[in-house]
């Protein structure tokens, strides 16, 4: 049960690091722009590893807000926060959104998807036709060399992996629980296995800009990325 006594329709996962400076704002906004939308819902904070304030400013939230959870993973690891939000999560449907995003709009969007009962996942694409991509150029560059990397290591058929994403929980659970790898290329291995799997998925197109700069500085992360699709190829190619 959550905290107002009644289980979510739909869990929001959140995963955040170093965030002391926007949390509280987008927390408040978020549940602003969730109102009209009259649904049962539970907001996950998925904390990892944070340095600043974020654990205790997460920890107040969850004691002021009934539909606010907050955990921490004790290190900064994205992958492993997702991870454990999206399996900690009670609602029949699941949104992986981003402190720095929380589009509604594609909330709304995707739940309407999933809810009509067409498709099990909706990943929200920045690289498609439609899409507004905000970002620094090198950003959006970035990923587009990633997903063409996923597509000549993994035969990967969509266009994005990362960012927001919305899915039936019952269907993509034990997926979650099959994938091997975590940090930056959890989302990846959660979406290439699903396509794999024969998931039923729809993209439709986000728009993206930042309201800060990025918590990992873009270049710094390029290694560990690097070794990390080295990683998901043996897990996907090799170990299967």
């Amino acid at each position: 049960m959550t905290k107002s006594g009644s289980l979510p329709k739909i869990s929001i996962v959140v995963p955040i690091y170093n965030e002391e400076a926007i949390l509280h704002a987008a927390v408040v906004d978020l549940r602003e722009r969730l109102m009209p939308f009259d649904w049962r819902y539970e907001i996950i904070l998925a904390e990892n590893g944070s340095r600043d304030g974020t654990v205790q400013l997460a920890r107040e939230l969850s004691e002021r807000y009934p539909e606010v959870e907050s955990f921490s993973t004790n290190e900064p690891n994205y992958g492993k926060a997702l991870r454990q939000g999206i399996e900690r999560a009670r609602g029949d449907f699941v949104l992986c959104d981003e402190i720095d995003l929380c589009d509604t709009d594609f909330h709304r969007r995707a739940i309407d998807l999933l809810g009509a009962g067409d498709v099990d996942m909706v990943i929200g694409s920045k690289l498609i036709a439609g899409a507004e991509d905000e970002r620094p150029w090198a950003r959006h560059a970035a990923s587009m060399v990633y997903t063409g990397l996923l597509r000549v290591l993994l035969d990967f058929r969509g266009t994005d992996t990362h960012g927001l994403k919305a899915f039936r929980r019952s269907r993509l659970l034990p997926i979650v629980e099959t994938c091997q790898v975590d940090k930056d290329v959890f989302a990846s291995e959660l979406v290439i296995r699903a396509y794999r799997a024969g998931v039923s998925i729809s993209e439709i197109p986000v728009r993206v800009m930042e309201k800060r700069p990025p918590s990992i500085n873009l270049f710094k992360r390029v290694p560990n990325v690097l070794k990390s699709v080295g990683k998901l190829t043996w897990a996907i190619r090799i170990k299967g």
